[in-house]
């Protein structure tokens, strides 16, 4: 998987310069009980597909954050320990021996993905993390509208997780280190945008509340338009980070809804300014179509609505910085 392939890289990279910087530049704030936005300090994970080689490193990773993950399923594994979380056949079997669990997160192959997510909705839980990428467009859109129905949030598909430091939950796969306690919310389409971002955010001395990946496939659960409507009502966030990219109509969308409807600043990265129309690049999303879905249209709206856009990633935490 492209953005678990590229955390072992960024990693490497970021350990070089990291300590240092948190000494220099950032304060942690106090902690205070359930704070942040759809992740906590009550979330409960469960991990589907945790013995699998990237379910099995992502929960020691999540583990390491502060992350309460309390169970595993593994159809045929159940018994099974992986650093120190039992694994369990079925999510019921694991609902009915660990009742707290209200969250999971998928590391399930695309061609199972589908009946693994109807799977935890059946069983009541409403916070659903899909990390699977590559989901065909008609089982992403059926395990959206059974979210729906069923009242719970899908965050993704191919979608790098959502953190909260303040709480020390992780419900993801972003690297640890980055994510240091602040007061910007940042939500992206882009795993590895966000990582670069957000290191410029602590180079700065700025730490984020909560990060989401929405996801960068053409079918997904929580937009942009949700997650800015999150980061208003937020009392620990301050100002917002918008990272998006070619492809769709989602920020065209969200910029309609910042003109109306947020009153904090927004700084946007978008991404993909040089594609030729026509050609998609990487993501799902990330097609052109006419003058639709645009670097420079989405760009062009959001200016419009007042979010400063910032002409690489780095300068992100400059126009922040700047802006009151």
């Amino acid at each position: 998987m492209k953005l678990i392939l590229n955390n072992f890289f960024i990693s490497n990279f970021i350990n070089n310069k990291l300590t240092k910087t948190i000494k220099t530049n950032f304060k942690v704030l106090r902690r205070v009980p359930k704070t942040g936005i759809i992740i906590h300090e009550n979330t409960k994970v469960l991990v589907q597909g945790i013995t699998g080689r990237q379910g099995r490193f992502h929960t020691k990773l999540m583990l390491e954050y502060g992350t309460k993950v309390v169970a595993g399923v593994t159809p045929g594994k159940g018994g099974e320990t992986v650093h120190g979380v039992k694994v369990y056949d079925t999510v019921k079997e694991a609902m009915m021996e660990s009742n707290n669990v209200n969250t999971s997160i998928v590391f399930v192959p695309s061609p199972y993905c589908l009946e693994a997510v109807k799977e935890v909705l059946i069983e009541g839980i409403k916070l659903v993390v899909v990390i699977t990428e590559h989901l065909p467009l008609w089982d992403a859109l059926n395990m959206v509208n059974i979210a729906e129905e069923k009242g719970a949030r899908i965050i993704g598909a191919n979608t790098p997780g959502i953190i909260n430091p303040k709480a020390k939950c992780k419900v993801g796969i972003m690297p640890n280190k980055i994510n240091i306690q602040g007061n910007i919310g940042v939500v992206s389409r882009s795993g590895t945008l966000s990582y670069e971002i957000i290191f410029s955010l602590l180079e700065e001395g700025l730490g984020i509340s909560t990060f989401i990946g929405i996801g960068g496939d053409k079918i997904h659960g929580t937009n942009f338009t949700e997650a800015l409507s999150l980061f208003e009502k937020d009392k620990d966030t301050e100002k917002i980070v918008m990272i998006g990219e070619v492809g769709g109509e989602e920020e065209e969308k969200a910029a309609d809804y910042i003109k109306e409807n947020i009153s904090k600043p927004v700084v946007a990265y978008i991404a993909g300014k040089y594609v030729p129309k026509g050609v998609k690049m990487g993501h799902a999303g990330a097609i052109i179509e006419g003058e639709k879905g645009t670097a420079e249209n989405k760009i062009k709206q959001l200016t419009k609505a007042g979010v400063k856009i910032a002409k690489t990633p780095k300068e992100t935490a400059k126009l922040l910085q700047k802006t009151k």
